[in-house]
């Protein structure tokens, strides 16, 4: 019986690999990759590998076992919803002792275009019968601060207004993963995962104006400007739509927070912004 992180070689899959291993040997955590090349430095630190692809059923047949307990790390690609459901469907066939998810904050009710598949899978582990844990994530400190050689030069543009993130680290979150995996009483509940403290554009873009000594202003534009804005700079047209709704939602306050479930979680306060523009900036 192992603990299986999917996705494992993916920015939040290494994390939660690397959390694992503070609490439990490697010999109990299996990695689920795609790529075995890009696994291969998980499996010198004594982390099985099993290569399974989410497009490819016959092959998650056999990433699982009877008794793992599974975490279903969300996909990015435009057919997700579907490539879920082949995990599910692995994870029953196998007899797994339990699935989690890394959903999106407000569960059911987050009513936004890029909440639709995280809703769709949740509902799909419940028909499921599976035990499962629903690790509802926010937004990640890192979308942002990933952005900053273009915000430096350009300033912060969204369409979000004064809206408020309850963003947290991606590590963060991982160290909530490896809690729910490795620690009993967490079947059958789902966790809003969300910063302590809150903020806007408009503070975030003070916030790197006062570490990087440079003038960012916040430029909050209407979503059909951001659109051509977001195309313009290569996003690709179907999904720069998608990504202005995420504004639309957190400035409806959707993604402002739910609660203290993540700094309850890791037992310790949650990666404040400012903390992670410094990391960034140090880069």
């Amino acid at each position: 019986m192992s603990i299986v992180v999917t996705a494992a070689t993916s920015q939040l899959g290494q994390l939660v690999i690397d959390e694992l291993l503070e609490r439990v040997p490697a010999d109990q955590v299996v990695a689920v990759a795609r790529d075995a090349g890009k696994a291969a430095g998980l499996g010198a630190r004594g982390v099985e590998i099993r290569i399974a692809d989410y497009n490819d059923p016959a092959a998650l047949a056999q990433a699982f076992q009877s008794g793992d307990t599974v975490l279903l790390i969300s996909g990015l690609e435009p057919n997700r919803a579907d490539q879920h459901q082949s995990v599910i469907d692995a994870a029953k066939a196998a007899g797994v002792a339990r699935l989690a998810y890394t959903g999106v904050l407000g569960g059911p009710e987050a009513d936004f275009d890029l909440a639709a598949d995280h809703k769709a899978t949740e509902q799909a582990i419940l028909d499921s019968g599976l035990p499962y844990t629903f690790l509802r994530n926010g937004w990640y400190n890192e979308v942002y601060t990933a952005q900053l050689a273009v915000q430096l030069e350009h300033g912060v543009v969204g369409s979000a207004g004064d809206g408020r993130i309850g963003s947290a680290s991606r590590r963060d979150f991982a160290a909530a993963a490896a809690v729910v995996l490795t620690g009993d009483g967490h079947e059958k509940k789902a966790y809003e995962l969300n910063g302590d403290t809150s903020w806007s554009l408009a503070e975030y873009a003070a916030e790197l104006s006062k570490q990087s000594g440079k003038d960012v202003a916040y430029n909050n534009v209407p979503a059909e400007v951001h659109v051509g804005i977001l195309t313009g700079a290569g996003v690709p047209a179907q999904f720069a739509p998608i990504l202005v709704d995420v504004d639309n939602a957190i400035e409806r306050g959707l993604l402002a927070g739910r609660g203290s479930d993540l700094s309850r979680l890791i037992g310790r306060p949650t990666t404040p912004i400012a903390d992670s523009i410094a990391a960034a900036l140090q880069q």
